[in-house]
């Protein structure tokens, strides 16, 4: 995912490939750091330790509103509700620390409710069906209550981190996980940054009414 600490790559990223909305994990804010950007409006949770953090950042003029997550132990979590294909849908930025359990009540908490959900982030779980090179505890965990739920766990087909150590292995850690969504989900990477995570694009088609009025509809390609 992308960081606060790569400011301006990652604001020419948000334009010059037309995201239209963009979330962010491990932002590593506090509640004293004023963190904006020009024509978007930002909704975050900052983690009261070093570290963490999610955000998502919305362009103005797209009607949304930010949506509590109450109830986390250890997810860190960032949710808006926008409509997509003519329908609210919750999204969500997501991270979970390599030093905290993956535990079914926080996802719970963020899947639960009648509204379909797109959650993104990093929750440092690997799993081969999600083009991971292993399987972890947490991955096997995952799996298992999004079949159970009937949720579907998202990859990219290419790697989506670069360590910064030449004798570490690079892997998918970034994924997306849909809960009741009508249209397809698509993840590639996007070679930016100077992160050792490398940006992921989340494209979806879909009837969107973000930018136009009511009567106005218009089939784009979101972000």
């Amino acid at each position: 995912m992308l960081t606060v600490s790569a400011a301006k790559s990652r604001n020419w990223i948000i334009s010059s490939v037309n995201i239209d909305i963009c979330l962010l994990t491990e932002t590593h804010l506090r509640s004293g750091v004023v963190f904006r950007m020009a024509n978007y409006v930002c909704h975050r949770n900052d983690r009261l330790t070093e570290g963490g953090g999610t955000a998502i950042l919305v362009p103005r003029g797209i009607v949304h509103h930010a949506v509590p997550i109450p109830g986390l132990a250890h997810l860190e979590a960032t949710a808006i509700q926008v409509t997509l294909a003519s329908k609210p849908v919750t999204i969500v930025a997501a991270y979970l620390s390599p030093t905290r359990p993956l535990i079914a009540s926080d996802l719970s908490a963020c899947f639960g409710g009648s509204l379909p959900v797109l959650m993104a982030g990093d929750l440092n779980a690997k799993h081969v069906e999600w083009y991971s090179r292993l399987i972890t505890k947490r991955g096997r965990l995952l799996r298992d209550y999004a079949d159970k739920n009937k949720f579907f766990v998202h990859g990219p087909s290419t790697p989506t981190t670069v360590p910064y150590y030449s004798s570490a292995t690079t892997d998918v850690l970034d994924i997306a996980i849909t809960k009741d969504l009508v249209f397809p989900v698509y993840l590639t990477t996007y070679s930016a940054l100077n992160s050792d995570h490398l940006p992921i694009l989340i494209d979806t088609q879909c009837l969107s009414s973000f930018l136009n009025p009511p009567d106005r509809p218009d089939l784009k390609r979101t972000n």
